[in-house]
């Protein structure tokens, strides 16, 4: 079954594009923002948009620096409050990328509130109020408009001690790459729209969307983490490819090495993906290669749109156990090393 029967209405027949799929393709981004930023960068801006980082960081003091970052999107699933929590989570995911603690949450509410009852907006706040709640943050407001398809999320502040600040750049030839969850959380939801997810998936689904990335906070603190960032809506290759041009350095992925959730690969094979998957293989250029002999679905895969997706660190190899160490205590269970940055032009082969 996919999610509960007795829903009286599915969200995701609201929007044309859901969770972090809704993204602009990359190379469409890249274009928009060409040229913009240019005006005031105060010193105390460390971190802005010049490496398409994760979120944004002003310095307040020598110990203390605030993170600001916003993430909204449209129903994955239909289930009012599981949308409502992972949407949550994956708000909250960008202030433990940059190494950050959060500290507070405003809400972003658009809503058809012609279309959806009252009570299905309420259990869609409920949602991203009790993933708040296991944060240890409170939503001290927002902003909520009338909208024709359903659009929630958060605009998160955190803080950092300018020191442990982790960016996308940063990562060194040698660094062994580390993934925090599973990749395939695109094609459960495209699967789930075509009826094709079984419960078992949507129950791997929801668990990997609504677990919060707090790691991020004890990675930030750890000398041989050079790099951090989490994989959303660009795909773990785009992601990737992010922290490569960031830190003029190429990578290598060992495919085989990548966790990848349950059923997924059947999945891909058989054609159940999102557009999103392939705007992203368009917008990376040539700047991705796949290695001729790996499974045709591994390119579905490596781009495949992730909501509240993992961290994707990069750090010394005498630094990996202990990285493994803090996933694993915090029940990142499939974290795992699935290849290394090297010297070059910036991109990723997958081997």
């Amino acid at each position: 079954m996919n999610a509960p029967d007795s829903m009286p209405l599915r969200l995701t027949s609201f929007s044309h594009g859901g969770g972090c799929g809704c993204k602009i393709a990359p190379g469409v981004l890249r274009d928009i923002l060409a040229g913009t930023g240019a005006g005031v960068i105060p010193p105390q801006l460390l971190v802005g948009i010049e490496t398409a980082d994760d979120a944004a960081v002003y310095q307040i003091n020598e110990t203390q620096a605030i993170v600001a970052t916003t993430d909204f999107f449209m129903p994955i699933v239909d289930d009012p409050f599981d949308f409502g929590a992972i949407a949550a989570t994956n708000a909250i995911s960008d202030i433990y990328a940059m190494g950050g603690t959060p500290l507070f949450a405003l809400a972003l509410v658009g809503m058809p509130v012609d279309k959806l009852p009252v009570g299905t907006i309420r259990r869609i706040l409920e949602g991203g109020e009790a993933v708040c709640a296991r944060a240890g943050i409170p939503i001290g407001g927002g902003h909520t408009i009338d909208s024709v398809e359903p659009i929630y999320g958060l605009v998160a502040i955190g803080i950092v001690d300018p020191r442990h600040l982790k960016r996308n750049a940063g990562a060194r030839a040698g660094d062994r790459l580390v993934l925090g969850k599973p990749i395939g959380v695109g094609i459960y939801s495209a699967a789930l729209k075509k009826d094709r997810l079984d419960a078992a998936g949507y129950a791997a689904m929801i668990a990997s969307t609504t677990q919060l990335n707090t790691p991020g906070m004890a990675l930030g603190a750890m000398p041989g983490v050079h790099a951090l960032t989490d994989v959303t809506g660009f795909g773990l290759a785009g992601h990737l490819l992010e922290i490569c041009r960031a830190s003029n350095a190429a990578a290598i992925l060992d495919f085989a090495a990548i966790p990848l959730h349950p059923g997924v690969t059947d999945l891909a094979a058989a054609g159940v993906f999102t557009g999103a998957s392939t705007r992203n293989w368009t917008g990376y250029g040539d700047a991705v290669g796949i290695a001729a002999g790996l499974p045709p679905a591994a390119q579905v895969l490596l781009t495949d749109p992730q909501t509240s997706g993992g961290l994707l660190a990069a750090c010394a190899p005498e630094a990996v156990d202990d990285v493994l160490a803090v996933f694993r205590a915090a029940g990142f269970g499939r974290a795992a090393v699935i290849g290394e940055i090297v010297a070059g032009e910036p991109r990723v082969e997958v081997r």
